[in-house]
């Protein structure tokens, strides 16, 4: 059974150990060596190796054997807010949609900074999250090909985010995660402090 897929969004500071202090970092194996996964943590009794302090099963064998890792995922939009009701608080709001029409303001942003997205986003113009979602989807690999039949309103919500016959998927919550860091981040570029 495939074990669900955890991610949770934290400050660039945060460190979970200091939290939690039985947590144990996630491993990979890289040319026979044991290193340490780039974000995975597990919270639970998993054998830990003596040499590296990491988990002593890497992270694909671990989730066979039962194991649930948890991706820390260090955001540095978060590292601007003191409070969850400040981001609330931002999110209840509308940005500036406009913003991303403007090439300097779509580099700074999360997912969609890099160039080769750059015509995708001004051929969609999202201008809620729902359809910022759609677009993050739209700029992957596996979905790309949907663009055309997206635009003239042939692509189902179901057909956007189910896996393919290639076993590729890009998750609707995922992407409505990721539209909300950036609907975030428009308003700190709207407030300057971006």
């Amino acid at each position: 059974m495939k074990l669900p897929d955890i991610d949770i969004d934290t400050a660039m500071d945060f460190i979970p150990e200091e939290i939690f202090p039985t947590s144990i970092h996630a491993s990979r194996v890289l040319n026979g060596e044991l290193l340490r996964h780039p974000c995975g943590v597990y919270f639970q009794n998993i054998p830990r190796d003596k040499v590296t302090n990491l988990s002593a099963i890497p992270f694909r064998e671990a989730e066979e054997a039962g194991y649930t890792k948890i991706d820390l995922l260090h955001l540095s939009v978060y590292d601007h807010f003191e409070s969850r009701k400040e981001i609330e608080h931002l999110l209840a709001l509308e940005p500036d949609w406009e913003l991303l029409t403007h090439k300097e303001a779509v580099s700074k942003l999360f997912q969609i900074s890099r160039d080769i997205h750059w015509e995708t986003i001004q051929e969609i113009r999202p201008r809620d999250i729902n359809r910022l979602a759609d677009t993050l989807a739209l700029i992957r690999p596996g979905k790309k090909f949907l663009l055309r039949r997206y635009l003239r309103g042939e692509v189902s919500q179901e057909e956007l985010y189910r896996k393919d016959d290639r076993g590729y998927t890009f998750k609707k919550s995922h992407a409505i995660a990721y539209a909300h860091v950036i609907k975030l981040q428009l308003h700190l570029i709207q407030g300057g402090i971006i």
